[in-house]
């Protein structure tokens, strides 16, 4: 009886491991969506959109929420290099006469160290950069990829970006939860990284 126990036990907990079969990938709406074979969607979750915000809406809204969400990821990854970086490094010399690079703190207290000129040029770039819609056009940096490799490198930055949008609230929570004095007695932001100081 003992040896049955034993057994019966090994083989379900052997069971827990076998490889799910991933050649059925459903969606998590309760409807198949007609986005499903777009870049980003990936097993076992499958096309992930549980408020319904895609459905019934056309190629051109989808491409447009897409952009938007790509967009959102990139600054976030931007973002988060920069919560690292200035963790770690500041330029030498001034950001403006008498106030060092140095001297602005980090994370979400620069906020107030940024002068208001300072804040009005930051939003007339991001204003033009957004009116115009580009940086440019530039012949070099285009990778020669196939169909296929350019398509998991599509599926590989979203999910990079999603990650980074993640990060960036954490990031933001600990950090304002530090400036309320809320450190737990912890004298940097990113602590789970000790060996960055």
């Amino acid at each position: 009886m003992k040896t049955a126990c034993v057994l019966a036990t090994i083989l379900a907990s052997a069971a827990a491991f076998a490889p799910a079969s991933v050649s059925n990938i459903r969606s998590t709406s309760l409807a198949a969506s007609e986005f499903e074979n777009e870049a980003g969607v990936l097993p076992p979750v499958g096309f992930f959109d549980p408020a319904k915000l895609s459905s019934g809406i056309s190629q051109e809204r989808f491409d447009s929420f897409r952009l938007a969400e790509l967009k959102h990821g990139r600054v976030c990854m931007m973002a988060i290099l920069g919560y690292v970086a200035t963790e770690t490094y500041h330029f030498p010399g001034d950001l403006y006469p008498g106030t060092p690079f140095a001297s602005i703190p980090t994370g979400y207290a620069a906020i107030a160290a940024v002068p208001l000129l300072g804040w009005l040029q930051i939003i007339w770039t991001v204003g033009i950069i957004e009116t115009t819609g580009n940086l440019g056009t530039y012949d070099i940096g285009f990778l020669d990829l196939t169909p296929e490799e350019y398509f998991k490198r599509q599926t590989q930055e979203l999910q990079h970006g999603r990650l980074a949008m993640l990060a960036f609230l954490e990031l933001a929570r600990h950090d304002t939860q530090t400036l309320a004095g809320n450190d737990n007695g912890l004298d940097h932001l990113i602590s789970g990284l000790p060996f960055i100081y």
